[in-house]
């Protein structure tokens, strides 16, 4: 007999947060007026004096604490009650040490902490390959918020300031995430976590799509372009980790007016809870009408959104957060077309599109130096496409739940993690060829079980390790699969490092085509990768070599998409390159910049491909250039973004071979200005920026006729971008904020 295998991590869902209600505080218990906040400082050093970067400095029984920069100093601010605490200090490699402090009113400036070595004691060696660092908060972190929302040309979008990291290749036409030589489907997000299903909002062929969430809402990012941890699975190439915020810090209230649109927020805190409720609104008509499109648009783009944020600290240190959110867009435009029924007005497509998102998460600490983390997500995405005559209704669900186990003082040189995940998922697809068509009905319904274990372990003074092992299985497949990953990190001097990285990573082929053929197997890469990494105080220098090799790729024969016959994992290629990344906010002062370099030699042959060939969506070489400025006298950051990739392949029918073309190489410059002020009291932010200032046109891709011509060649039209700039402007007022901002220092 099947057990559905949803149903048990739910139960385990529930168990794992059942200690949750018996902690809840009575409303009776619960100060209604602001925490008082406390603030710690200090500095760890080792036995003989140097300062250990990368230490673990959190108060007992909470979650309230922060990692030690290059110099080894920590800071981080506390709503603990006044009085005794513990103050614990932990670093692989060294003995852990427990310190008593005592929390009053302002801030508290603690002595010197010195660690003293174990007997296999590592320095400051941190596994790392894979996880490209480019921000001075966290050695796992790549971006903070504020990095991506005055990086220019990424206009607020994650994926479009990850963009400017090496390893990645910007693809115009759609403004997802290709990482190496991987497919935009190749990279998952994740949210505290859990898998998020649609990271990107509605979108038609060849139109850019923005991701679904602000930056704003998370406190850090991790993009790891490879090698990634066991916890992470159903991604072939790379993993953009989301770390949401947890209470906010205070209560306030935002309003944004914008060139596309606005929108309002409410931010309410107290001692243990708080809440946040946002509501947008865009409509792009207005700026249509006054900057020049290169499509025509019947309905300009406007989308409806809104969303709630719970936090909730769950008796002395759980805590519980709920995020939900829900997005609506439309609109409809008409794309130039090689055929000639489309040639005077264009083809008409039109798109509907809504979207709800539910994600719950709890955590808290258990007994002998156990934590438990668990999560469910929900996911419903409908979206409705009419390309000229033809209409696709897809209704997309989806649930995930997650139950993790952490022991990070198991022994002075190991730690474990280990956990369980369940997902379901609901799909289903209408096409109707015309409006009076009989309707093709496809469907996929999953059910897929994972479990991984992982440990970081002390090998020798200078050596330390990561193992881990993941196993899934899928239901719909009738396959499971063992993932194993390895990494080692070798300290070779006081401010660098060498790390290595090697695993196997199984993902289930896509939605849209397993909506036709379940006869197939797991896709699988195999991840190769070295890394040296130099940093000192604010300078960090990153280069990475890899290899990735795929095998039992998904194929089909274009002639016929829904045969399923015609589908088998007959597909294999290959990625190789090497990554550059450099990054300095000390040598120039109120300036920060990074260069990041990536080059890429990849071939593959999946999906329709006859053959292994160069993907349409790799380019060889990719240069980013980005830098900030911040005139304290103006109270002004000034922004700037080049970036630079070498011709993609493509196809074209009229020549013999195949993806045989190369398109021109792509550059933008992009510009940005932040000023800094207060409105009527109230704490504001005038944000202005332009795309592709010099207005290259950038090249896509083509399109060709459906039938040959006179000359019997086939016609085509290239894929540009909607509009040869994107101008920006945007208010943002913080009203009633109370933490005070220095306008004389640069924005971190």
């Amino acid at each position: 007999m099947k057990t559905p295998l949803l149903p048990l991590l739910l139960l385990l869902l529930l168990l794992g947060a059942a200690p949750a209600v018996r902690a809840q505080t009575t409303p009776a218990q619960q100060s209604l007026s602001h925490p008082t906040t406390h603030s710690l400082t200090g500095q760890v050093r080792d036995a003989a004096g140097r300062p250990l970067p990368g230490v673990n400095v959190f108060l007992k029984t909470t979650f309230d604490g922060a990692s030690t920069d290059s110099l080894g100093r920590f800071s981080f601010r506390t709503d603990h009650v006044a009085g005794s605490a513990v103050l614990v200090v932990s670093f692989i490699g060294y003995e852990p040490q427990q310190l008593p402090v005592t929390l009053g009113q302002g801030a508290v400036s603690l002595p010197t902490i010195k660690l003293k070595e174990n007997r296999a004691q590592l320095g400051d060696v941190v596994v790392t390959a894979g996880a490209f660092e480019a921000s001075d908060e966290k050695r796992a972190s790549v971006l903070k918020p504020l990095d991506i929302v005055t990086t220019a040309g990424a206009l607020g979008d994650i994926a479009g300031a990850l963009n400017a990291l090496p390893g990645t290749t910007r693809v115009g036409e759609t403004g997802q995430l290709f990482v190496r030589g991987g497919a935009a489907s190749e990279t998952k997000q994740y949210l505290d976590g859990l898998p998020v299903q649609t990271p990107y909002a509605g979108a038609v062929p060849n139109v850019a799509a923005r991701g679904r969430f602000s930056p704003f809402l998370f406190k850090g990012m991790v993009f790891s372009t490879g090698g990634y941890s066991a916890e992470y699975g159903q991604a072939l190439s790379a993993v953009v980790a989301l770390h949401s915020t947890d209470l906010a810090e205070e209560t306030q209230t935002g309003v944004s007016l914008m060139s596309v649109g606005g929108s309002l927020s409410r931010t309410r805190r107290w001692a243990r809870t708080s809440v946040a409720v946002s509501a947008d609104y865009t409509n792009l008509a207005p700026y249509y009408h006054l900057v020049p499109q290169n499509l025509g648009w019947d309905k300009a783009p406007l989308a409806l959104g809104g969303a709630l944020k719970l936090a909730h600290k769950v008796g002395a240190a759980g805590l519980f957060k709920l995020y939900a959110t829900y997005g609506r867009q439309r609109l409809a435009l008409r794309q130039p077309d090689a055929n000639p029924e489309f040639e005077a007005a264009g083809r008409p497509i039109r798109l509907a599109n809504d979207n709800l998102y539910l994600n719950t998460t709890y955590r808290a600490p258990l007994r002998r130096g156990w934590s438990l983390n668990t999560g469910l997500a929900l996911t419903q995405d409908e979206n409705t496409l009419r390309p000229d005559v033809q209409t696709v209704h897809e209704l997309d669900r989806s649930a995930v739940a997650r139950a993790v186990l952490t022991n990070d003082s198991a022994s002075t040189w190991f730690n474990l993690k280990m956990g369980l995940e369940g997902y379901a998922q609901r799909y289903r697809q209408q096409y109707q060829p015309t409006v009076d068509a009989a309707p093709l009905a496809l469907g996929v319904d999953e059910q897929r079980a994972a479990g991984f274990a992982e440990s970081e372990l002390v090998l020798a003074k200078r050596l330390a390790g990561r193992a881990g092992l993941r196993t899934e299985y899928s239901r719909l497949l009738g396959r499971w699969n063992a993932a194993p990953r390895l990494g080692l990190a070798y300290k070779t001097g006081p401010n660098s490092q060498l790390s290595a990285a090697w695993g196997w990573f199984y993902q289930t082929p896509t939605t849209d085509l397993l909506r036709v053929s379940r006869a197939l197997q797991f896709e699988r890469a195999e991840h190769y990768l070295l890394t040296y990494q130099h940093q000192v105080k604010d300078r960090t220098l990153r280069t990475e070599i890899y290899q990735k090799n795929y095998a039992r790729l998904t194929t089909f024969d274009r002639g016929q998409p829904f045969n399923p016959a015609a589908y088998q994992n007959a597909g294999s290629g290959y990625a190789r390159g090497l990554d550059v990344l450099f990054r300095d906010r000390t040598s120039i002062k109120m300036a920060d910049y990074w260069v990041s370099y990536g080059f890429l030699d990849t071939r593959r042959q999946f999906r329709a491909d006859p053959i292994q060939a160069v993907p349409t969506f790799a380019a060889r070489h990719n240069l980013s250039v980005v830098g900030k400025y911040y005139v304290a006298k103006m109270h002004t950051q000034f922004g700037f973004t080049y970036a630079y990739g070498s011709g993609r392949r493509y196809h074209n029918p009229n020549l013999p071979g195949y993806n045989q073309s190369t398109l021109p190489a792509y550059q933008d410059l992009s510009l940005n200005a932040s000023y800094l002020t207060h409105w009527f009291g109230q704490f504001t932010i005038v944000y202005v920026s332009a795309s592709n200032v010099l207005g290259r046109n950038n090249i896509f891709g083509h399109t060709y006729a459906g039938q040959p011509d006179a000359s019997g060649q086939l016609r085509s039209v290239a894929v540009t971008q909607p509009a040869p700039r994107m101008l920006f402007v945007g208010v943002f007022i913080s009203i009633n904020k109370t933490s005070k901002v220095d306008l004389d220092k640069r924005p971190d």
